[in-house]
């Protein structure tokens, strides 16, 4: 009874904490997010004092893991796809006027020169404004000492015209400029002015006026009268007589646009129709060179004539065990083209000097070779284990046919090992059609397509294709990297199902009479 009543009074406290934060994620701006952090709150709390929900308790952290770490995250990205969400369109509707709201202007003849000079008393300063055309010592507007506190505060520091001016020497423009943080929000007023002075420059104070004037919704320039408008289908304010963006815009929902621009756009379709096609012929050529190379270097190994296959076995089986990110890059230092040993021994051979990362044949012949050597020993393992399961008695049959080795892996060994592997090769698939370590840290996705809209390279794969879009290109266009990221979600999501369907016993036949 004790154990029930101490674990309901835990559970509360979590549940009251969960809600708390609940809230504070609603009142920060992210509505959908406290209301899924609640639910999952309550439902887990259920879960685990509800006598009818026992067996889901031990469910519940793997869905709540999944949900966190993989729903979630693809559910954003989904939604970030219908979006134009990017470098330019960060900002709400309401910050991207406060930020035009930010800007002022001040006229020439409200503009007056000042000094900041160090007060008698520690830590205070005093402001000198010269004014009118006589003597500059009989015609000072001067502050009385005041802290850096007091001048950032709300209530403005009046300015006497010729009381004691200070002793000590104006600031030089290194100390104004470390002054600037408290300096900018500091308000001056003259005697009988109503509005005040305020930095306009390093050396001028002057009446700031706003340049840009909400009416109606729309912004008016102070100067030269320029409208802008909201256009919310592109999330910018716009000119009303040209249409020209202004920015910075905010983020509005745009339907399938990024979706159109990747199919429609020719500038954005071609290359990335070019990344796609390589994609998916790197993915194939790669599974079929890894596989070549493991299934012929496990038959050599299961050669009983052959000394020594520990020692080789162990010795093919490294490149697997290092992590792959030090053979990659030592594989960039050896195909570099200044300095690397592959050029080296190719011109001292043959005379030539290969361009492996500028020639765009040459460098995605590179990355097949260097996927090959990284791929092969996996390849090698799950082949060994299957040749293990080929009967004996197989090969004595065909020995008393007359059949050799050649003749033996393409009538009994292949047609044994293939249908097992089978569903591994599509994973591997997979896993290469989604190889952003490799491509990444051996050329980043150079050379660069000639023309493209979009950042994108000639050895790209479509995951490097959208972290380069979105974190690599100035203009950081998330909105549209997410949808490309939705599409070879799609893919993958097609090669799972694929994996799922050949992973499936075959059924068996139904016996009769």
């Amino acid at each position: 009874m004790i154990a029930r009543t101490f674990s309901r009074i835990s559970w509360a406290l979590v549940l009251a904490g969960a809600l708390f934060g609940a809230a504070r994620m609603a009142v920060a701006g992210a509505p959908l997010l406290g209301a899924a952090t609640a639910l999952a709150a309550l439902f887990a709390a259920w879960v685990y004092n509800a006598p009818r929900a026992h067996a889901a308790r031990y469910l519940l952290p793997g869905l709540a893991a999944f949900a966190t770490f993989v729903l979630l995250p693809l559910l954003y990205t989904v939604y970030v796809a219908f979006t134009n969400f990017s470098g330019e369109h960060l900002l709400s509707q309401d910050r991207v006027r406060a930020w035009f709201a930010q800007d002022f202007y001040a006229p020439d003849a409200d503009r007056y020169d000042f000094r900041l000079h160090p007060a008698a008393e520690p830590g205070k300063y005093q402001i000198v404004v010269p004014v009118g055309q006589g003597d500059l010592g009989r015609n000072l507007l001067i502050s009385r000492p005041f802290t850096t506190n007091e001048a950032a505060a709300s209530q403005p520091v009046l300015l006497a015209l010729n009381i004691v001016p200070p002793t000590a020497p104006a600031l030089g423009l290194r100390d104004v400029i470390a002054a600037r943080p408290w300096l900018n929000r500091a308000r001056f007023t003259p005697p009988g002015a109503t509005v005040p002075l305020r930095p306009v420059s390093l050396r001028a104070l002057g009446q700031r006026q706003p340049l840009w004037n909400e009416q109606d919704g729309k912004l008016v320039n102070a100067l030269t009268g320029q409208v802008l408008v909201p256009d919310p289908r592109r999330g910018n304010y716009v000119d009303d007589k040209t249409g020209a963006p202004f920015g910075p815009g905010w983020r509005v929902w745009i339907g399938l646009e990024n979706f159109r621009m990747i199919f429609a756009d020719p500038a954005v379709r071609a290359p990335f129709l070019k990344i796609f096609g390589w994609n998916v012929v790197f993915a194939l050529l790669s599974v079929a060179t890894t596989f070549a190379i493991g299934v012929a270097l496990a038959c050599l190994l299961q050669w009983k004539a052959l000394r020594g296959r520990a020692v080789y076995r162990t010795l093919l089986i490294l490149p697997y065990a290092i992590p792959a990110f030090i053979p990659i890059l030592v594989f960039k230092g050896l195909f570099n083209e200044g300095y690397g040993e592959i050029n080296h021994v190719l011109t001292a051979l043959f005379g030539l000097a290969p361009k492996w990362f500028t020639d765009p044949w040459l460098a995605r012949a590179m990355i097949l070779l260097v996927n090959a050597w990284l791929g092969y020993p996996y390849m090698m393992i799950i082949s060994s284990g299957m040749l293990q399961a080929v009967p004996d008695e197989l090969y004595e049959a065909t020995a008393i046919d007359g059949a050799g080795p050649w003749t033996n892996f393409w009538k009994v060994t292949l047609p044994q090992i293939f249908p097992p592997l089978f569903p591994l090769l599509i994973a591997s698939f997979a896993f290469n059609f989604n190889n952003f370590s490799l491509i990444y840290l051996l050329t980043g996705g150079k050379p660069d397509i000639v023309g493209s809209a979009t950042v994108a390279g000639t050895t790209d794969l479509l995951v490097s294709y959208t972290f380069r879009m979105a974190f690599k290109d100035s203009s950081a266009r998330f909105g549209f990297a997410s949808a490309v990221a939705t599409l070879l979600f799609f893919v993958v999501a097609l090669l799972a199902w694929m994996q799922l369907r050949c992973s499936k016993p075959a059924p068996a036949a139904k016996g009769g009479r």
